[in-house]
């Protein structure tokens, strides 16, 4: 069982403005409940009971709304990054020592989905075990290529590039090394992927980015027909 959680919730939401001026994106409201919300039940479901938040914009706005964590049966502890957000691989070097020693998950706040956190690798065979999902229409060149379990950073002519769900299973070593501050993951998992040491998960259920205000009435009015199931 994967016992720590990284959710990512530092971002401006620039693309989601107004809605962003006085909501961080992943407190916007997705079926009746902050977007967070859906992924802190998830993780309970899964048996994670340790999650850290990484914050900057609005910052304060977190624990408001979400407390400790006792209500959702985890405990809930902050990575804030002052004003400026540290990039994916910044705010997971930072939040490194909440995260303890052994690999851990690391979902973006900004997405919704119903991937199944229990069925992840509790130890990735190389840094990192990354989830999958067919093209979506705005990123329709996908990021990765999954072979034979593995990802890849490469054309090919008989395994189409998939795109990267913002889930995955990580090792601490990922970005240990690297010095603090401001610096994106991706390079980090390139270099990796160069080296066979990232694994991967075709996720085929449902999965959103809410990256615009129009993709999260479309999440709402899927939410509100109840296709996806909710976790138990």
């Amino acid at each position: 069982m994967i016992g720590h959680a990284l959710i990512f919730a530092a971002g401006r939401g620039e693309r989601m403005r107004p809605l962003t001026d006085t909501t961080p994106k992943p407190l916007l409201d997705a079926g009746g409940k902050p977007l967070i919300v859906w992924h802190i039940e998830r993780l309970a479901a899964a048996g994670v009971r340790e999650i850290a938040i990484n914050t900057s914009h609005l910052a304060e706005r977190f624990p408001a709304t979400l407390g400790d964590g006792a209500r959702f049966g985890v405990r809930i502890r902050w990575s804030y990054e002052g004003p400026e957000p540290l990039e994916t691989g910044g705010g997971m070097r930072r939040a490194l020592p909440l995260l303890g020693d052994a690999p851990f998950l690391a979902i973006n706040g900004d997405i919704w989905c119903d991937v199944d956190f229990s069925t992840l690798p509790q130890s990735p065979q190389g840094v990192a075990h990354l989830v999958v999902v067919d093209n979506p229409p705005q990123h329709p060149h996908g990021d990765f290529v999954l072979r034979d379990g593995r990802l890849y950073d490469e054309p090919s002519e008989h395994s189409p590039r998939l795109t990267f769900a913002g889930v995955g299973v990580y090792r601490p070593e990922l970005v240990a090394a690297h010095a603090p501050g401001r610096f994106p993951i991706a390079p980090l998992l390139r270099a990796a992927m160069r080296a066979g040491r990232v694994t991967g998960t075709h996720h085929r259920g449902a999965w959103n980015d809410i990256g615009t205000p129009e993709r999260l009435r479309e999440l709402n009015a899927m939410l509100a027909r109840n296709l996806p199931s909710r976790p138990g």
